[in-house]
């Protein structure tokens, strides 16, 4: 049952693809959350622990918050979020049983360059957000911190699925604060955010249910 309500949730997700960069529209809000409820359902189902089944939860209000449109609704998805990658955290320690500066002696290579991203946004980022900046700059240190504890995890779905995570985030920052609603390039963005953020989510998923 875990397994069939997990491919119902990618099946919705596919559905959204042709709704990425469409207006704000109470279909397109109720089909982008769709698919991390599905995926909260599977992990509850599956057996995964309470913090995965809940940071799914809460991204998928996260989702719902960012399909509409404004800085409220933007805060509100923001926050939900940035809650959901409490949870991964506190998903991913458990998962590891280290701490999450272990990522500098396991991988340190790859923990300098993700802390390297964090500063860099003070940079391409920060002075761009206007009066979201101390939010947008609360949720990188976030986010942040949860790929470091993920990178304490050994070589796996759950890594994967962070870094295709993060990814989606950092396209997702370019696409709100960087580009033009002119741009050419905003259609190709929509498809590359969902694309990263699915397959980070559902591999987030599947290595909570497969460990």
């Amino acid at each position: 049952m875990s397994q069939l309500v997990f491919v119902s949730g990618l099946v919705v997700a596919m559905a959204y693809f042709p709704r990425t960069s469409a207006p704000a529209s109470w279909p397109r809000s109720i089909i982008k959350t769709i698919p991390l409820l599905l995926f909260a359902v599977a992990a509850y189902l599956g057996g995964a622990g309470v913090f995965l089944v809940a940071g799914l939860f809460l991204s998928a209000l996260g989702d719902f918050g960012l399909s509409r449109d404004g800085d409220g609704p933007f805060l509100y998805g923001l926050s939900a979020f940035a809650l959901a990658h409490v949870l991964y955290i506190l998903h991913f320690l458990t998962l590891s049983e280290a701490p999450f500066y272990e990522a500098f002696v396991s991988t340190p290579i790859a923990a300098i360059a993700l802390v390297a991203l964090m500063v860099s946004t003070e940079l391409w980022l920060a002075p761009f957000t206007g009066a979201l900046r101390w939010p947008v700059r609360i949720y990188v240190i976030i986010i942040g911190a949860m790929g470091l504890t993920a990178l304490a995890l050994p070589l796996g779905w759950s890594l994967l699925g962070a870094m295709l995570f993060i990814i989606s985030d950092v396209i997702l920052a370019i696409e709100l604060f960087r580009m033009s609603e002119t741009n050419r390039h905003r259609k190709l963005a929509g498809y590359a955010i969902w694309s990263f953020y699915i397959a980070g989510q559902a591999l987030i998923l599947w290595g909570g249910l497969t460990t």
